[in-house]
């Protein structure tokens, strides 16, 4: 391995969830932003994708711009970064803008910041830069940090695979709801299906929850209860753009 490949791995960040996230300040094309201070009391996630003009890149932005209000009636912004410089970032947005069309979707707006990081300080920072992928750009990552700035999960997908909105989607209305609740979500959970509830500590719970009929499992240890999708959108107050 060579002295720069050695020196970057031992900048590269390994974090995981429940870690806080960094701190930074970056140049954007939405002017200086400022992370948390200018997120406070919000949802973030903060995506990495590996190079302007990429198509696949492209794809993913015209869907990340497509969901941005149902993002933001769950209280969640988007922020983008590459380490592509902000000309380079606003020549492409521009096109994408102007000339990409992709699933009947055209004229696409970015209006989330897409941070510049010709340093790859950010990308470094956040682990973002997988030396045995490429010494120079971020893979395609997204972190789910939540108002109080700790990180909540962690995606990463190869060069080669454009992310999965539906479960990006999925993942913030199970954290959010997880929250809110007290509940988990089993395996291939949507909103609308039956959740987890906490398994019952005592003789007592389980006397209780076997009268109310909630155990449909069979077993005691999983706990399924309804919760129909008009119970997510309260608990979760979204107005604006019903869940799909």
């Amino acid at each position: 391995m060579s002295e720069d490949e050695n020196n970057l791995n031992q900048k590269v960040s390994c974090l995981r969830i429940g870690d806080k996230a960094p701190s930074f300040e970056a140049d954007s094309t939405m002017g200086k932003i400022s992370f948390p201070v200018d997120f406070e009391g919000h949802w973030v996630i903060l995506f990495s994708h590996p190079s302007d003009f990429s198509p696949v890149c492209t794809t993913e932005f015209i869907f990340f711009a497509e969901m941005m209000k149902e993002f933001e009636s769950l209280n969640t912004k988007l922020i983008g970064l590459s380490v592509d410089g902000l000309s380079s970032h606003l020549e492409w947005l521009y096109k994408i803008e102007t000339e990409i069309s992709f699933h009947g979707i055209t004229n696409t707006k970015i209006k989330f910041p897409l941070i510049a990081d010709l340093s790859g300080e950010i990308a470094s920072l956040y682990g973002m830069i997988h030396p045995n992928v490429s010494l120079v750009k971020a893979v395609r990552s997204v972190f789910f940090i939540d108002p109080q700035g700790v990180i909540r999960s962690i995606l990463f997908y190869p060069f080669s695979t454009g992310r999965n909105f539906d479960e990006i989607r999925r993942i913030l209305i199970s954290l959010q709801l997880s929250d809110k609740l007290n509940i988990s979500t089993p395996a291939n959970w949507q909103p609308g299906d039956e959740v987890v509830r906490k398994a019952p500590d005592t003789i007592a719970d389980l006397e209780k929850d076997q009268k109310k009929n909630q155990n449909k499992s069979g077993a005691w240890f999983l706990s399924l209860e309804e919760l129909s999708k008009e119970d997510v959108e309260m608990a979760l107050r979204v107005r604006k753009h019903k869940l799909n």
